[in-house]
């Protein structure tokens, strides 16, 4: 049966995209599909920087709280029109959302964020990972216009610089 998938991670891009997948998923009334990938600090399973298996009950009861939480500030107390289900997978984002959407009638959605060139250095990008490797169609979504404005205003706040009046009007 086709879904909606989308992943999430409670930042402001992957609010826009849940918001952008729920929309789709009450058109093609079809089932929306919350992905929260996570990963044990400090490896795996056999590597030789393996966390303990109550690190990894820790990290799994974390992701689940996170997205709750996700979900909770998407769709407020009400419930959406159309079924929704939460999944935690343990995994990098883009091979998560991947697995999860291996039907090609699904449908996934990411968030598509600016990215300049010292955070695509230090952080891969999960839309480039899924427009790469995905069997099923995808939708990214651009960040909001609000975005740059946000961030500018977050970057004064930082620096205590003097809000000037003019950018008000």
């Amino acid at each position: 049966m086709p879904k909606v998938v989308v992943g999430v991670s409670g930042g402001m891009g992957g609010l826009g995209a849940l918001h952008r997948a729920a929309a789709e998923a009450r058109l093609r009334r079809v089932e929306l599909c919350a992905v929260l990938a996570w990963q044990a600090p400090d490896g795996g399973p056999g590597s030789r920087t393996s966390c303990g298996v109550p690190v990894q009950v820790l990290c799994r009861s974390a992701a689940a709280d996170r997205l709750r939480e996700v979900l909770d500030a998407a769709f407020g107390a009400g419930a959406p029109a159309f079924p929704v289900t939460g999944l935690t997978v343990r995994g990098t984002a883009g091979a998560a959302l991947v697995d999860v959407a291996c039907d090609p009638d699904d449908l996934l959605v990411v968030g598509a964020g600016p990215r300049g060139p010292l955070r695509r250095l230090l952080r891969p990008s999960v839309a480039r990972y899924v427009l790469a490797h995905a069997a099923c169609p995808v939708l990214t979504v651009p960040p909001s216009p609000l975005r740059a404005a946000y961030e500018a205003a977050r970057r004064r706040n930082s620096w205590r610089l003097p809000l000037d009046v003019r950018e008000l009007a």
